[in-house]
């Protein structure tokens, strides 16, 4: 399918030390009619097909998951991301990210078609041999066979190449037996197939296809969870299971590749779905606050619950952009690519690694963002939100999971400043020399950063420039004084990587609403000015404790006084009307009863 990506190729990281424009970005406002189309068929299965069965899912109704999942594999919805010649819709990455927004209204059933049309197939549509593929990927494609991915263990979750199952070859050499169980696997008490990872003597790290009814394989009781229980989860055990050797997927030793690439991929669409729940909660919120009465006026018309809608919807609006920006500039390096072609897995895994950091960052921003709004929400229905009688209950509970799937959020904070650490060192990203030069002129008193003249937004990009030299120079004089020793400093490490994810969603922002504005009249566009306003002074606020916090850390006296210094210099900013933009925000959800943007 054509999308309309920007056709520029942008180095992941690079947003830290190169300035990019509007178009080079792909936004929500560059969706085509054939994704709303899209969009519109996720939307239209779930209403009809997945919320009117939503307490059937939680009570764990015998056979409805499978059923629900071969009603959505029958316009596709399970196989988004598969090649066509095994089933699949070979979707662009932007129309799957679309599907994912759409599924999200229903944790549980997000949490089950999740795991079936991504970590369930992917590995082996990607990674597996032709014979694999051709005996798998159908069937799973079309939810004859439910697949589930066997990762996490009890000891291991987050350290997962350190597991505890083991294989061995067997004496006749046609197969391997594995020994050990898995943890919390989503699909697991109705899955045919899973992708389980276990250490091949000991050592070597290693992805298995296994099958539900091979001998020795059992699984587990459905664990009782906070959310998502319509979603199965459940322990997986095996006891001298033998797997045949051709069902080793990928090269042995090499299963940390696939876990991995996997794992950025699940992030991905993990952070888009988020991005979908926190649109459909802000609907719900608006909807309540027109509907709810209390001292005789309608409790949207209080200022404090203006101020709620506002800050919900600017906070949305940023980890929107950040989903369709972050998906787009993967779509684009993956363009030419055929998804049934030889080198396709090598060359979708290099896609995803190279921009594993804006995976992170919008897995994190994503999955934070939403738990903030369904808070929000929950206050904003007051009692009844605290009432299992109302959906928004259920949401609370579902959204929670989320910052532990798919890594948790502080192993992706280490993860984003340990893989930019790491390009740096390559040479394949220049943040060190940036840094560097930056920190030999810190002493010179730079005038404060420029205002672009004529241009809209002149004063959040003016911020944008100054978050970036305020990542520079808190991960430079990290790096300058903990040296090898800079991992070990978590709070260090994650207060940097805090710095990266405003960076990021503060210019991606800008870069939207500057679009927005071009293409609009200035009225039609007052909106996303507002977001972005809001966002940005925020994200400025928000940075500048954690610089502030972790040059304190970094140096004392005349060195830290100095470091202070140019800090208050790079994020020098005015005081505007934040009430204000929150304000109009809330009044323009208000009128529509809608997140208020694409």
């Amino acid at each position: 399918m054509a999308t309309a990506i920007p056709e520029v190729r942008i180095k992941g990281g690079s947003f830290l030390i190169e300035t990019r424009t509007p178009e080079e970005i792909f936004t929500p406002e560059d969706l085509t009619d054939q994704h709303r189309l899209i969009g519109q068929t996720a939307e239209e299965f779930v209403a009809q097909e997945i919320l009117p069965r939503s307490k059937e899912m939680e009570e764990k109704k015998p056979g409805l998951l499978r059923e629900l999942l071969q009603k959505a594999a029958e316009i596709g919805l399970c196989a988004t991301d598969v090649p066509q010649q095994y089933g699949g819709l070979e979707l662009d990455k932007i129309s799957s990210i679309i599907v994912s927004e759409k599924m999200a209204r229903n944790g549980s059933w997000a949490s089950t078609v999740g795991a079936q049309s991504g970590i369930g197939v992917l590995p082996i549509a990607l990674f597996g041999t032709e014979a694999q593929k051709q005996k798998y990927v159908p069937k799973l494609s079309s939810a004859e066979w439910v697949g589930a991915y066997a990762l996490s263990e009890a000891t291991s979750a987050s350290d997962a190449l350190h597991c505890q199952t083991r294989a061995a070859l067997s004496p006749a050499g046609r197969h391997y037996l594995l020994n050990g169980s898995k943890m919390w696997i989503t699909n697991g008490g109705i899955a045919d197939v899973y992708v389980v990872f276990a250490k091949l003597d000991g050592e070597k790290f290693t992805a298995f296809i296994v099958e539900r009814g091979f001998p020795g394989v059992s699984v587990g009781a459905e664990e009782h969870k906070m959310g998502v229980r319509g979603s199965s989860t459940t322990p997986l055990n095996f006891e001298n299971a033998p797997v045949p050797v051709e069902n080793v997927l990928g090269e042995i030793g090499k299963g940390h590749r696939i876990a991995f690439n996997i794992l950025n991929f699940g992030r991905l669409k993990l952070g888009a779905g988020c991005v979908g729940a926190s649109k459909y909660l802000i609907a719900e919120a608006a909807r309540w606050a027109n509907e709810r009465h209390a001292f005789g006026r309608k409790i949207a018309d209080f200022g404090l619950i203006k101020e709620k809608l506002g800050e919900m919807v600017a906070r949305a609006y940023a980890v929107e952009g950040v989903s369709y920006r972050t998906s787009g500039t993967i779509e684009r390096a993956l363009e030419g690519v055929h998804p049934a072609a030889p080198t396709a897995a090598q060359e979708t895994m290099a896609a995803l690694q190279e921009y594993a950091v804006e995976c992170s960052i919008l897995k994190v921003m994503g999955t934070e963002t939403l738990d903030f709004i369904a808070d929000e929400t929950v206050q904003i229905y007051g009692g009844y939100g605290f009432s299992s009688d109302y959906e928004i209950e259920k949401a609370f509970r579902d959204q929670r999971v989320n910052r532990i799937f798919e890594g948790t959020n502080e192993i992706n904070r280490l993860l984003m400043t340990e893989m930019l650490m790491k390009r740096a060192m390559k040479g394949e990203l220049a943040l060190l020399p940036a840094a560097q030069k930056l920190l030999d002129e810190m002493l010179s008193l730079p005038s404060p950063s420029g205002v672009e003249d004529g241009q809209p937004l002149a004063d959040v990009a003016a911020l944008v420039e100054g978050l970036k030299k305020t990542v520079l120079l808190v991960a430079g004089a990290a790096a300058q004084k903990f040296m090898a020793a800079l991992p070990e400093e978590q709070e260090l490490v994650g207060a940097v990587s805090n710095l990266v994810m405003e960076t990021y969603a503060t210019e991606t922002a800008l870069l939207r609403a500057r679009k927005k504005i071009a293409r609009s009249s200035e009225p039609a566009a007052r909106a996303e000015a507002d977001a972005t306003s809001v966002y940005a002074y925020e994200a400025a606020d928000r940075a500048e404790i954690e610089a502030r916090r972790a040059l304190a850390r970094i140096a004392e006296g005349d060195l830290l006084r100095a470091y202070l210094g140019a800090l208050r210099r790079f994020l020098r900013r005015p005081s505007p009307d934040r009430i204000g933009f929150l304000r109009r925000l809330a009044d323009r959800a208000l009128e529509l009863n809608l997140y208020p943007f694409a």
